[in-house]
């Protein structure tokens, strides 16, 4: 399949050519998925999806234009390269379009190294009903639990190919595999619910479908008994389920993207302090078995480590091409993009510095304050930080957890909520983001 991609992503970039185009990318994805929905023992919903897409971008002069498509016949093709030019004449210029320079081209382009697909065959449809299966029965096995809301399975394997008009061609494959259950204790206004799931690359790394039923089960027990905690100024204390949003507000801030506009409540941060001074953001994008992973990004060029923050001082912005441009500076190699837009900055595979303290030690030294181990809505302000969230979790009394909390509001600014936490040491290292619990020294709750 992987020849047939690049002889797709080829007749696309001659196509490109013929029509009048100055230089041109391609993009080809085949992508095979299936997923299954077990519930009350029974098969509740089965989907198997099959497909090829392919994507153009034409640059002439400095005017760009996309075009995608899912039919890949040499007539559709020749179509949608018309289309491009014809677009890309009609749209404004925009002095920061443009390819890599070839000299400047990933060389290390073979993406086994990273081992990021699964050899073993695809399993079976049954196979992943009975791992759904067994998840549901180990989560009802629980005393408390009266149903579950679903025990899903799936499975998933996608080829890309990329190739340009600047020489560059490169290609990679990708396999996922992942079981999830939602278990619901008691009924109507007293009932309460909560999941588990694991999703890993190779399936010999998965968790057992009993431990997640059972993990799913007991997250829901623990949450019988509900009721808003006290309203005032604490300490809340991120679970590692959750504690990745917050990193992920400090990426979306120094996201080249939003640095260009101007949107950014870290416009100005560069080179002062966004984390305390023991703490660390790290960029790997070659860790092995890791989604995030890549030896090169949708423009061509080589990725490697680097540090976003480094001993807490914001180190740098995370760029494309296009970004870089515009700000005077050198493309970090983050492009990232689908078949019907052009590269935009995106980061890989992201770690936070993990504490020495274990989660259970940070609950008794914050005191009095909340465990949020649910996040519902979001109201965050991109280019103040201001940050408001539905929440639920526990609360914690003279480091004891008392009871379960929801219906809440934590809120805060990310300026000052981010200088202030102090991680646990409890991250799950095979995630794309490794982020531990994280402590936030006072956020204003809303309850009761």
């Amino acid at each position: 399949m992987q020849k047939d991609l690049s002889k797709l992503t080829a007749a696309l970039l001659a196509a490109a050519k013929k029509n009048g185009a100055d230089a041109a990318d391609a993009i080809a994805v085949t992508g095979t998925s299936v997923s299954i929905d077990v519930r009350a023992g029974a098969l509740e919903h089965a989907e198997r999806s099959e497909g090829v897409d392919i994507g153009l971008r034409v640059i002439v002069g400095k005017k760009q234009a996309c075009v995608s498509a899912s039919d890949v016949r040499d007539e559709t093709i020749q179509t949608i390269a018309e289309r491009a030019v014809a677009m890309a004449q009609f749209s404004p210029d925009d002095p920061y379009v443009g390819l890599a320079d070839a000299a400047d081209l990933a060389t290390d382009r073979d993406a086994s190294s990273l081992e990021m697909f699964d050899p073993q065959d695809e399993p079976a449809a049954e196979e992943l009903e009975e791992d759904a299966r067994r998840a549901e029965a180990a989560a009802l096995a629980l005393d408390g639990i009266s149903q579950v809301q679903s025990a899903s399975a799936g499975y998933g394997r996608r080829q890309v190919h990329l190739a340009a008009s600047n020489g560059f061609e490169g290609g990679y494959e990708r396999s996922d595999r992942g079981l999830s259950c939602v278990a619901i204790a008691g009924t109507g206004s007293e009932m309460e619910r909560d999941y588990f799931g694991d999703s890993r690359i190779f399936q010999a790394d998965m968790m057992t479908p009993e431990d997640i039923g059972l993990r799913a089960a007991q997250n829901t027990i623990a949450r019988v008994g509900a009721r808003k905690p006290k309203t005032g100024t604490f300490p809340v204390l991120f679970d590692e389920r959750i504690s990745s949003t917050l990193l992920g507000h400090l990426l979306a801030a120094v996201n080249g993207g939003a640095i260009a506009r101007g949107s950014s409540w870290l416009r100005d941060g560069l080179g002062e302090q966004v984390l305390p001074s023991n703490l660390s953001v790290t960029e790997l994008p070659h860790r092995k078995r890791t989604s995030g992973s890549r030896l090169f990004d949708a423009e061509g060029l080589p990725t490697r480590e680097r540090a976003i923050v480094q001993n807490g001082i914001l180190m740098g912005w995370t760029l494309d091409l296009a970004t870089a441009r515009q700000l005077g500076q050198t493309s970090t190699a983050n492009a990232s993009r689908g078949v019907s837009a052009p590269p935009s900055p995106a980061p890989t595979n992201v770690s936070l510095t993990q504490g020495e303290q274990t989660r259970d030690a940070l609950i008794k030294d914050m005191g009095t304050g909340l465990l949020v181990t649910s996040l519902i809505g979001s109201s965050i302000n991109g280019t103040t930080g201001d940050y408001s969230r539905g929440a639920s979790g526990f609360w914690v009394e003279n480091g004891e957890i008392t009871y379960p909390v929801n219906e809440c509001t934590i809120a805060g600014n990310l300026h000052d909520m981010l200088k202030s936490i102090v991680p646990a040491n409890d991250a799950r290292t095979h995630l794309s983001r490794v982020v531990p619990s994280i402590l936030v020294e006072s956020m204003t709750i809303a309850g009761a």
